[in-house]
């Protein structure tokens, strides 16, 4: 326990005791001792907690960064924290490898010491301000952070990085995918919010629902009708197999025929009522019995389209 002395906004001067792991600790976290000192390269090495797992090349990126550093040097020094037997990169390694293929000696470094966990944040933070980094690296990197090393909760993550608590959460969901829909979200052919449509198909649905998606790249509403098509029609019926596309396309325009005939009966329904309401009792029962008929009809054009899709689905299974 560390005891302090401080004046209050009375100008009374009082006595408060704190722990080093309480609310000093978290003050003194970010006070910035860093030094800047010229380093020898060979003294310095990547990561060891890395965000990223390979930092991929960007011709034109590594070209321009390369012409800037050549004209006007290192106009930001690259973040090192001190290691036994040398120093390890915080931030900066994209700055690191250009500086050592123009053959630099040494290369100017702010060093700071931290924890494991402070360099981290600090990786993950830039990464994600600079928009560096896919949704599955981000997933990746916020699994690693919350479930690997145990650092923290989602809540307090979302704290450190700027970002909802549900950003996190919605990363980590990723996770789940197959490895083929992880690789269309990297090559940006699929958005996160169709992705995370995908996160709660059950396991039995998830190969032909994912290929339909791939296949089709159908918008986050159209996901949400194949889920909901599958479920309320497909799962309660047969263990279909086959093109699920076309599967999804019967169900949808059965489900639209049975709607528009519902609909023509319940406004026959009000013709119905309106009649026994407005018209005498001698003169209504021709236009009654003729409004019954239709009823009859379309409730024998609703049973066809029932039938129809069944019939069909079967003709697909078999």
């Amino acid at each position: 326990m560390y005891k302090f002395n401080f004046t209050d906004r009375h100008g009374v001067t009082r006595r408060e005791c704190i722990s080093m792991s309480g609310r000093y600790y978290d003050a003194v976290e970010f006070i910035d001792t860093s030094i800047v000192e010229q380093i020898e390269m060979k003294m310095i090495r990547p990561s060891e907690f890395a965000v990223r797992d390979q930092f991929l090349k960007d011709g034109s990126q590594d070209e321009t960064l390369m012409n800037s550093i050549k004209e006007h040097g290192l106009l930001q020094p690259i973040l090192v924290r001190p290691l036994s037997h040398g120093f390890e990169i915080v931030a900066g390694h994209r700055r690191f490898q250009t500086c050592r293929s123009l053959r630099w000696r040494f290369v100017p470094c702010k060093i700071r010491e931290m924890t494991d966990k402070q360099a981290f944040e600090i990786q993950l933070t830039e990464n994600i301000q600079r928009k560096s980094m896919d949704p599955v690296e981000e997933a990746e990197a916020f699994r690693r952070y919350v479930v690997d090393f145990g650092w923290g909760g989602m809540s307090e993550l979302a704290k450190k990085i700027g970002k909802s608590e549900e950003y996190v959460s919605h990363r980590i969901q990723l996770l789940k995918l197959s490895p083929e829909i992880k690789e269309q979200i990297i090559r940006t052919k699929l958005n996160v919010s169709q992705a995370l449509e995908l996160t709660t198909i059950p396991s039995d649905r998830q190969a032909e629902i994912e290929s339909y998606v791939m296949n089709n790249n159908p918008t986050v509403k159209q996901i949400r009708e194949v889920k909901s098509l599958a479920k309320d029609d497909i799962s309660n019926q047969l263990p279909y197999r086959g093109n699920l596309s076309k599967q999804v396309s019967i169900l949808r325009t059965t489900k639209k025929t049975s709607l528009t005939l519902k609909l023509t009966l319940a406004r026959i329904d009000n013709l119905i009522d309106e009649v026994h309401k407005t018209i005498e009792a001698e003169q209504r029962a021709e236009i009654i019995n003729f409004l019954m008929g239709l009823r009859l009809r379309v409730h024998g054009m609703i049973d066809d389209c029932i039938r129809f899709k069944n019939t069909t689905l079967k003709s697909k299974v078999e």
